[in-house]
């Protein structure tokens, strides 16, 4: 199973959210709050949604209040790497 990465989460906001957010711009920036890309804890509700019906298993229970594009991408990687 292949890590979520920058390009993937921003297509899942896309998807999910509505927003249009460039990968690389949030890449550059991966401690800056989903706020400051326009994702409210709604469209990260959304997100966490999606990648649990795609990958069939749930994400821990505080995945929709990762405030930040690195914190999520890790806690996602993190559970979907060791099947925790």
């Amino acid at each position: 199973m292949s890590a979520l990465t920058f390009e993937e989460l921003a297509a899942l906001m896309k998807k999910g959210a509505g927003l249009t957010v460039d990968p690389a711009d949030m890449a550059s920036r991966p401690d800056a709050g989903f706020d400051e890309f326009g994702l409210d804890s709604l469209g990260l509700l959304g997100i966490v949604g999606e990648l649990e019906n795609r990958h069939g298993r749930p994400l821990p229970a505080d995945a929709d209040r990762c405030k930040t594009p690195q914190e999520f991408l890790d806690l996602v990687n993190n559970t979907l790497m060791t099947g925790a």
